[in-house]
């Protein structure tokens, strides 16, 4: 059994025991909330490492973990992992475009993956952890531009995650939810065994 699954074991048997939580540091960040509320989607490897990321970015409003892009509708975590349903492991980012806009989302959102590998992301290798940006398309110009700036740097024959279409997108089960945040010691020894860090040093520099 992989860390991740002896995670996702000991994550079901505690959700029901989990007490609310104060808001992520995005939702307390300084400066004046328009009210204006748009959406991305970003599937860059374990949901829960996207999700974390993004809770941190003044003027990201939430970040749920779920999945994009497959066939089956309203598919379960058991059913992507197995296989055949097309989904990637995905995140769902509400934001507020007055604090924070959709290029600067994706501009960021490249630094937290590896985007020269086809096959997955640090430990979590397979098709549903594949990375992908997934725009509407009004977002898809800053998509593509973001994209374009970025493969300047690592180099257009090393660069695979794809701008996508934008798909559906279906919630995880709520003990996906925040799982950085709720289980930071289970999740901590998860990302130093997944050696995420140093990766993307190699990838982006310091």
């Amino acid at each position: 059994m992989s860390l991740r699954s002896i995670l996702i074991a000991t994550a079901i048997a505690a959700a029901a025991a989990c007490s609310p939580a104060a808001p992520p540091a995005s939702a307390q960040a300084s400066g004046p909330d328009s009210g204006r509320r748009e959406v991305a989607v970003f599937a860059g490897g374990c949901f829960w490492s996207v999700e974390a990321n993004f809770e941190r970015i003044p003027g990201v409003v939430s970040a749920v973990s779920g999945f994009a892009g497959g066939r089956v509708t309203n598919p379960t975590y058991d059913q992507v992992v197995r296989g055949g349903t097309g989904h990637l492991e995905a995140v769902q980012v509400t934001f507020d475009p007055a604090r924070i806009s959709y290029r600067q989302l994706v501009d960021r959102f490249w630094r937290t993956i590896d985007p020269t590998d086809p096959d997955g992301q640090f430990c979590d290798q397979g098709a549903t952890y594949a990375t992908a940006v997934f725009a509407t398309p009004a977002q898809k110009p800053a998509a593509l531009a973001s994209r374009q700036a970025a493969v300047a740097v690592i180099g257009a024959r090393r660069f695979v995650t794809p701008v996508r279409d934008t798909a559906r997108f279906w919630p995880a089960e709520a003990y996906h939810q925040d799982f950085a945040r709720l289980n930071p010691v289970r999740y901590g020894g998860y990302t130093r065994f997944c050696g995420r860090a140093a990766r993307l040093r190699q990838v982006w520099g310091a």
